[in-house]
């Protein structure tokens, strides 16, 4: 008998010990605070993150050894099956943008953002299947795209479907998400210092401790998986870096208004054809970029594909400078025929073709008056690459990691920061640019605009904040003003005969000495909410309270009440400066 009560305490210990730790870890991540639990987390979603990567690069790399072509050229003769491949990939896509439900049609980076921004970085996982198979289609099929995009999207979705899964609160969701995204970039890359800056510079858009650490952990995850797989490989290792003498500035101060006309042009060209491409029904949009692009690769095959043949051929020797000039417009167009239209992918690849060629053509031209520029061919091409991304993107710290990793030569950092910042100033002030991606968002009509206050409300869970001294009754008139009388200043809540929450309270009548009982219905929010919901439910009457409750299935109602807010706990925690 002694042992039967004993084993029964013993599991009942294990019961609370179980629901302590739960509670306490979410707690923990309800904070806006760097843990090891959020680190955790992240490291461990970041690796399921990086194995889809893994997995879309190893079915790209399939797809070009075993269904395109044995060389590293992209056929241009109309004989050559190949040389329809636009076409043949726009109809796939268009096929697959069937199956799926129209709901989960966005994809991209634009979209990502939009839904980091609004809502909380949960991307929905049926949009998965579609930005896997559709952009390995468009990069098959020699579309001018990038891998980053879908990279982007894969991680997004791996990390906060993940999230989800673990019903984590709504703050830890979005920096889940964050991380996630920075192992996708770190995976297709091997950048992984650039991943964590593009995150916060294009993503996250401001910098807390708290994101720092889980965002670099999942980076360092996406490498490291890059590198066991495919080696410790920088893509643009073999460009011959020359550094530069420092009399050679001058001329980069000219290169860098010119890459900026350049960058501006690039931009008003895509969103301009986005903003066409919108009224037109996705199969109309497919085929013209797809007719576009077979076109251009018929008589220029180098402009196609993500940007490695226009690279290639910025960087040999005695480039013909006729050809170079043709190419950038070429490749500009497929650009901004793929992009512009729908065609799903990434841009960063094809920035990068076109700054090389753009950085390519200012080395020639220059060294036909000073001749001395000659040898620096290939440092003019990765700083125009640099450049370019870092203007469209609006990201020049990023864009200046990503070349310094994807060279590995540190000779490019002094350059590129000199002749990024007469592009910015050119493009931003003399073009009234600004970031593509927000720019695409506008087009599309795509929130991402968040105030202050609800973006400093939005990092913290409701479990901070929340009120776990209260009592809970059913629905006994008889009862109930004895309860509130025992509370001693705790929240008394009632649940009536439907099962509602309501709010108990004394309240003074004016007109004679004398209290009532009086009962108000209370809004409820699951304990995964963050303290801008608390604050949206009561910024109207700027009063009241709101229960937390948590999905129970041993409950009969469903929902366990675990916490109460009330207006004025919020309006100190907002006037504290915490948020």
């Amino acid at each position: 008998m002694q042992f039967k009560i004993n084993k029964v305490a013993i599991i009942h210990a294990k019961r609370a010990a179980r629901k302590y730790l739960h509670n306490e870890f979410r707690d923990k991540l309800s904070q806006a605070k760097i843990s090891v639990q959020l680190c955790a987390l992240a490291l461990l979603f970041a690796i399921i993150a990086s194995i889809v990567i893994i997995l879309f690069r190893l079915s790209l790399l399939w797809a070009e050894q075993y269904l395109l072509s044995d060389t590293n050229t992209i056929s241009s003769t109309l004989t050559d099956w190949r040389s329809y491949l636009p076409l043949m990939g726009a109809a796939l896509i268009w096929l697959l943008s069937l199956i799926g439900s129209k709901r989960y049609r966005r994809m991209g980076i634009a979209y990502v953002l939009h839904r980091f921004k609004l809502h909380y970085g949960k991307v929905p996982l049926q949009s998965a299947a579609g930005q896997f198979f559709q952009a390995l289609i468009a990069l098959m099929t020699n579309f001018s795209v990038g891998k980053e995009g879908p990279a982007i999207h894969l991680g997004a979705v791996s990390a906060s479907v993940m999230a989800e899964k673990f019903s984590l609160p709504d703050n830890s969701v979005r920096i889940m998400c964050a991380s996630g995204i920075a192992a996708g970039i770190a995976a297709i890359f091997n950048a992984p210092l650039a991943a964590v800056l593009f995150v916060f510079e294009v993503i996250v858009r401001e910098y807390k401790i708290h994101y720092f650490f889980p965002i670099m952990l999942s980076a360092i995850c996406g490498a490291v998986s890059s590198q066991l797989v495919f080696g410790n490989v920088h893509e643009y290792d073999l460009i011959n870096v020359i550094r530069i003498p420092l009399d050679h500035y001058p001329i980069l101060l000219i290169g860098g208004v010119v890459l900026g006309c350049v960058a501006a042009l690039f931009n008003f060209s895509l969103l301009s054809v986005t903003a066409k491409g919108q009224k037109w029904p996705l199969i109309y949009r497919l085929f013209i970029a797809a007719t576009f692009t077979t076109l251009i690769g018929l008589v220029m095959p180098q402009a196609l594909g993500s940007g490695d043949f226009a690279i290639h051929e910025a960087i040999i020797e005695d480039p013909n400078l006729l050809f170079l000039i043709a190419l950038l417009f070429a490749k500009m167009l497929a650009t901004v025929a793929a992009i512009g239209f729908g065609v799903p992918g990434g841009l960063i690849g094809p920035l990068y073709g076109i700054g090389a060629l753009v950085g390519a053509i200012l080395a020639i031209l220059s060294s036909l008056i000073f001749p001395s520029i000659a040898p620096y061919v290939g440092l003019y091409t990765v700083i125009g690459m640099t450049a370019m991304m870092g203007v469209c993107l609006s990201a020049p710290l990023a864009a200046l990691v990503a070349l310094l990793e994807l060279t590995n030569d540190a000779s490019i950092i002094l350059p590129a920061m000199f002749i990024t910042i007469p592009a910015f100033l050119v493009a931003y002030q003399g073009f009234n640019t600004s970031s593509i991606f927000l720019k695409q968002l506008d087009i599309m009509g795509l929130g991402y605009k968040v105030a202050p206050l609800n973006q400093g409300l939005q990092k913290k869970g409701v479990r901070v904040l929340m009120d776990r001294r209260f009592v809970i009754v059913n629905d006994d008139d008889e009862l109930l003003l004895e309860v509130l009388k025992r509370a001693e200043g705790r929240p008394v809540l009632v649940r009536n005969n439907k099962g509602q929450i309501e709010m108990l309270r004394l309240e003074m009548q004016s007109f004679e000495d004398s209290t009532t009982l009086s009962r108000h219905p209370m809004p409820g929010l699951p304990d995964s909410a963050t303290l801008n919901e608390a604050y949206e439910a009561l910024a109207a009457k700027r009063s009241g309270e709101v229960y937390i409750y948590r999905d129970s299935p041993n409950n009969p109602n469903g929902q366990k009440v675990v916490g109460v807010i009330s207006w004025s706990n919020l309006l100190q925690e907002i006037r504290s400066g915490q948020i």
